[in-house]
């Protein structure tokens, strides 16, 4: 895999990503990777890099103002700006200069419509993410770009068995590791997590560039994690870091293993460094989270606040938030505001994220015989998550259903005894009270 590709004359190289999605899903939805020909790379220096990218296609753009493919370059540019900035503002700026490719050259503009397509999945909207892609792959049926962007915008829409062709079929016709690691996820979602770690594997083999190595690494320790192997996470997370000390989500990684072998002191580090570097809600909140679990309720209920902050950003500029709001309040903030949100999402995409997250606002709010159902829609796919099978089981217990809330309660701490600085306690505590 690739993590650069060339746009325009000069050289200019231009990193690509479906933005804030990529890391914020780690914690709130799948493990969605970003829409490109490399996965996302977040080292000390990539910002500075994105940065001198961006204002060498500015001043290239200044005289050569016709040049569609380094405008696609510059809005792609911006896109992956954002997401290592953790700031969404750059995403109209994004869309302008994706917009004057289009402008310029509006026939037959692949990286254009690629790029819009990545930049519609960083925000959040998937349907046109999928309608993009489709469109640009009319134009280059061995797009590897628009070919992950389409089986992202499937896996995030629901879409699973479309998602599993489109990662089949784009594997047939160019194989790539932006493709194998999609694979892989898609398999897992699928209930398959064996043949995930196999691709994987097959995956680590064959790459070379060091950052491929990273992110490939990471993805193996996000398997170990969810099966609750702590040893192994630890391993593929340190591969990772070794590769790259300043990759994110490799210390996000590293920060819930120590949080699970009671290194709290080690983890709080790590998620406070997180913060510092990309104010994310999948990392606010987690800070938040050990916060609480430590007793320490005023820096939590702060960092839940700046989580609401980044959502009203995002929102500002383009992004749905429903999802990750919806998360956020269930547990820490307006539950009816959770509710709304987890139901307006449901409207968009169908995915299992998105049941669980109704799921648990419904429970919230009182209405378990409705959350039940959602709740179930959340598992049906085989796809092995021990917040899922933990909301299950407290909804089961909430409806008096005392042998299917034990069993899925025992299966969640199974799966992961660690799964949740604040919610594994509470599944303890809940399965001991239906002993």
């Amino acid at each position: 895999m690739l993590f650069v590709r060339r746009f325009a004359a000069g050289a200019v190289i231009v990193l690509l990503a479906v933005g804030l999605t990529v890391l914020a899903s780690l914690r709130f939805g799948g493990r969605f990777e970003p829409a490109a020909d490399s996965a996302p790379v977040t080292g000390a220096g990539i910002d500075r890099a994105t940065g001198r990218d961006i204002a060498r296609l500015q001043e290239h753009l200044r005289a050569q103002p016709k040049d569609a493919t380094s405008w696609a370059a510059l809005g792609l540019a911006y896109v992956e700006q954002a997401r290592v900035t953790a700031d969404p503002s750059f995403y109209p700026k994004a869309a302008a200069a994706l917009d004057r490719s289009l402008r310029v050259s509006p026939k037959d503009n692949e990286p254009a419509l690629s790029g819009q397509g990545a930049l519609a999945a960083a925000r959040h909207d998937f349907t046109a993410a999928l309608r993009l892609a489709g469109q640009a792959l009319k134009i280059n049926p061995y797009g590897t770009r628009a070919h992950a962007v389409r089986v992202d915008a499937l896996v995030e829409l629901g879409r699973y068995e479309e998602a599993d062709k489109a990662v089949r079929h784009a594997d047939s016709i160019k194989p790539a590791l932006p493709i194998f690691t999609r694979y892989a996820y898609v398999q897992e979602l699928r209930g398959r997590p064996g043949l995930a770690e196999r691709v994987l594997r097959q995956a680590a083999v064959s790459a070379t560039d060091p950052a491929d190595v990273t992110y490939v690494r990471t993805q193996l320790g996000e398997l170990a994690w969810n099966r609750g192997d702590l040893r192994a996470a630890e391993r593929e997370y340190a591969a990772a870091l070794r590769t790259d000390p300043h990759w994110l989500p490799a210390i996000d990684g590293r920060a819930r293993v120590r949080a699970a072998r009671g290194d709290a002191a080690a983890a709080l580090r790590d998620r406070q460094a997180l913060v510092a570097r990309a104010p994310l809600p999948s990392y606010v909140v987690a800070l938040g989270e050990l916060y609480e679990a430590r007793g320490m309720q005023a820096q939590a209920r702060e960092q839940y606040g700046v989580a609401g902050a980044w959502a009203a950003l995002a929102r500002s500029n383009g992004v749905a938030t429903d999802f990750e709001g919806a998360i956020t309040a269930a547990d820490h903030g307006d539950r009816t505001a959770a509710l709304l949100a987890a139901r307006t999402e449901w409207g968009r995409r169908k995915s299992v994220h998105v049941a669980d997250a109704l799921a648990w606002a419904l429970h919230v709010n009182g209405k378990d015989k409705e959350a039940l159902g959602y709740a179930r829609q959340a598992v049906r796919t085989g796809y092995r998550n021990a917040t899922f099978l933990y909301h299950l089981g407290v909804i089961e217990k909430s409806l008096g259903h005392t042998a299917d809330a034990r069993r899925d309660l025992k299966a969640a701490l199974a799966l992961n005894p660690h799964f949740s600085d604040l919610h594994a306690p509470l599944a303890r505590k809940a399965l001991k009270e239906l002993s």
